[in-house]
């Protein structure tokens, strides 16, 4: 299947004649919506793909993954068809575990390596252990999932007033936190390409001490940076990430934005 048509990559806005992609892995129960508006956040030789987990969006008769291995299977089935272009890797939250598996698989099969790793919210992969420790977990009743997802930014007023919507978002996130548990980080992985780390200023389960140990597992340079707000940012922060994004400074011959537009 080829990367045009596998049901796993969104592109909210085709550039099939782009020089660069970047491409996005989302968090625990989350989709490719929240990252859709960054189609016009990033340089003009840039095209956004975003990878849609199974059992969401327009993959929702997809059986959920039953594990990391499961999930890493079809998510790199839908990642090696885009590298044929230079690249980078972003992930957001348990999207960051994600976008590290697929540099170090790349790695491991010979691929061609992503100019950067970006990650975003996230504990270093080597504190796997540390996270099965925290709060939510996929025991816990749908009101407690509900009021975490409220707590951090990730659900809308829309879906919080729906009950179809709402039970949706309980049975994503469970099915994602059910895969994330399953994560074993190979003892001495790391990646040898430059790693950008965000984190918020107020993001109660990732600060600035986590956002440094992602240290741990890379061999080339790291740029960590706090970032206004919580575990999603600050709207304003969130809508133009990518333009924070070091590997995604426009190159030379990319033409400025028209400022009349």
């Amino acid at each position: 299947m080829t990367a045009q048509s596998h049901p796993a990559v969104v592109r909210p806005a085709p550039r099939p004649d782009a020089a660069r992609v970047l491409i996005c892995f989302s968090y625990s129960g989350g989709g490719t919506a929240a990252f859709r508006r960054w189609a016009a956040a990033v340089p003009a030789d840039v095209e956004l793909a975003i990878i849609c987990y199974p059992g969401r969006e327009g993959r929702f008769t997809t059986p959920f993954a039953g594990d990391w291995a499961g999930l890493m299977a079809d998510v790199m089935a839908a990642v090696r068809p885009l590298t044929y272009r230079p690249y980078v890797l972003l992930g957001h939250s348990f999207g960051a575990w994600v976008a590290f598996d697929v540099a170090v698989r790349m790695a491991r099969l010979g691929g061609a390596a992503p100019r950067a790793l970006v990650v975003s919210a996230s504990e270093v992969p080597v504190d796997w252990h540390r996270k099965r420790e925290r709060l939510p977990s996929p025991r816990d009743t749908d009101e407690t999932l509900l009021a975490w997802m409220r707590d951090v930014g990730q659900l809308s007023d829309l879906v919080l007033a729906e009950p179809d919507l709402r039970q949706m978002a309980v049975d994503l996130l469970r099915a994602d936190m059910r895969v994330s548990r399953s994560y074993r980080y190979p003892a001495g992985e790391a990646v040898d390409v430059p790693v950008q780390v965000f984190h918020g200023a107020t993001d109660p389960a990732v600060g600035a001490a986590e956002a440094q140990r992602w240290r741990l597992v890379a061999a080339g340079p790291v740029q960590v940076e706090e970032l206004p707000g919580g575990h999603f940012y600050t709207d304003d922060v969130w809508a133009r990430l990518p333009q924070l994004v070091t590997a995604l400074t426009p190159s030379p011959l990319t033409p400025s934005p028209d400022p009349t537009r």
